[in-house]
């Protein structure tokens, strides 16, 4: 009688093992897992968005097999960037500016190996991130000595990702990357993409004064993946990620009871989904159902979730337009200089 569940069970564990990437969500709880551990002795909310900048770190560092040198230059450049986007918030023109141009070095990198892109969308990522996060709803002074608590912890973050590394380079008995693959031939296009993506949907952050601002800014970025058809793909992936994952997030919140255990576990899970599984609209459908289950447990569920929707799907929209405008424009110019010659 119960032959019949033993095909389904052994299914279910293969797609679940095709799903999740095991190896790396285990890595994962290595790193942001102290860090979750902390906030709850310390009580310091930073503790927990220091969780972001360590899994910034493991991703690139796992996935371009990267020394320990490297992921401790790449550690700079997000604290850098992330003091310096923070720094210059109170000067809305200069935070717009200031974002564009991450966004474009982000891409433009690129130019020196096709690999850097890895680097520059995780040192773009936590630090447009966290600079709108650690911001939002506090005063100036509780935003700058969280920013600092951040910086100084973040010695722990990369001690960790670094140690990971080391560990499996000698498990494997394999070296680290000595190249970051050949230079990208067409770079320009896809960073000026990004930069006019970015551009707009900062300068709409800013005049609209918009809540949770960042996720503009990321997804504006995120769906400028290569040509008009990879965006509009990439969006839609995203679109329907939040669709379904934030109004599920929603309602869970509002039948589970507000709890600080429970908001800590809901923002490590939504971490972990940056590295946890394989195809990227499970990975981001489930980030926006642990966000918007993460903010219930916070008290606010239920603009935080209209907001979600509404900035994929602004700063997705940026990005297609931003993809659309230099694909005309480059045709425009190859065909003059055609036509010239």
């Amino acid at each position: 009688m119960n032959s019949p569940t033993i095909p389904s069970a052994t299914g279910l564990r293969a797609a679940l093992s095709r799903e999740i990437k095991t190896g790396e969500l285990l890595r994962a709880l290595i790193v942001v897992g102290p860090m979750v551990a902390a906030y709850f002795i310390a009580r310091e909310t930073a503790l927990l968005n220091l969780g972001l900048v360590a899994v910034s770190l493991l991703i690139p560092a796992l996935r371009l097999h990267l020394p320990p040198r490297v992921i401790a230059w790449h550690c700079l450049a997000i604290l850098v960037t992330f003091a310096a986007l923070f720094l210059a918030a109170p000067v809305k023109p200069l935070f717009v500016v200031l974002t564009a141009l991450a966004g474009f070095l982000a891409v433009a990198v690129t130019r020196y190996g096709e690999h850097f892109r890895t680097l520059g969308n995780w040192v773009f990522i936590p630090a447009v991130y966290l600079a709108c996060e650690v911001r939002e709803g506090v005063s100036a002074s509780e935003a700058l000595r969280h920013a600092g608590v951040i910086i100084v912890s973040s010695p722990i973050a990369l001690a960790l990702v670094c140690a990971i590394q080391v560990y499996d380079q000698r498990r494997r008995d394999a070296g680290a990357a000595t190249s970051f693959g050949p230079p990208a031939a067409e770079w320009f296009l896809p960073a000026a993409a990004t930069a006019m993506a970015v551009f707009a949907a900062a300068a709409l952050v800013e005049i609209l004064d918009l809540a949770q601002g960042q996720w503009v800014m990321w997804s504006a970025a995120s769906v400028v993946v290569g040509d008009l058809s990879a965006s509009t793909g990439k969006l839609k992936q995203r679109a329907i990620g939040a669709l379904v994952g934030v109004p599920l997030g929603f309602l869970a919140g509002i039948v589970l009871p507000q709890s600080r255990i429970g908001y800590a576990l809901a923002v490590l899970a939504a971490t972990l989904t940056l590295i946890s599984f394989s195809r990227y609209i499970v990975g981001f459908g489930l980030r926006c159902f642990f966000i918007a289950l993460a903010a219930s447990f916070a008290g606010g569920a239920s603009g935080i979730a209209e907001e979600r929707i509404v900035n994929v799907l602004i700063g997705g929209t940026f990005g297609l337009v931003a993809v659309a405008l230099t694909e005309i424009v480059w045709l425009r110019v190859i065909r003059k200089a055609r036509s010239s010659g």
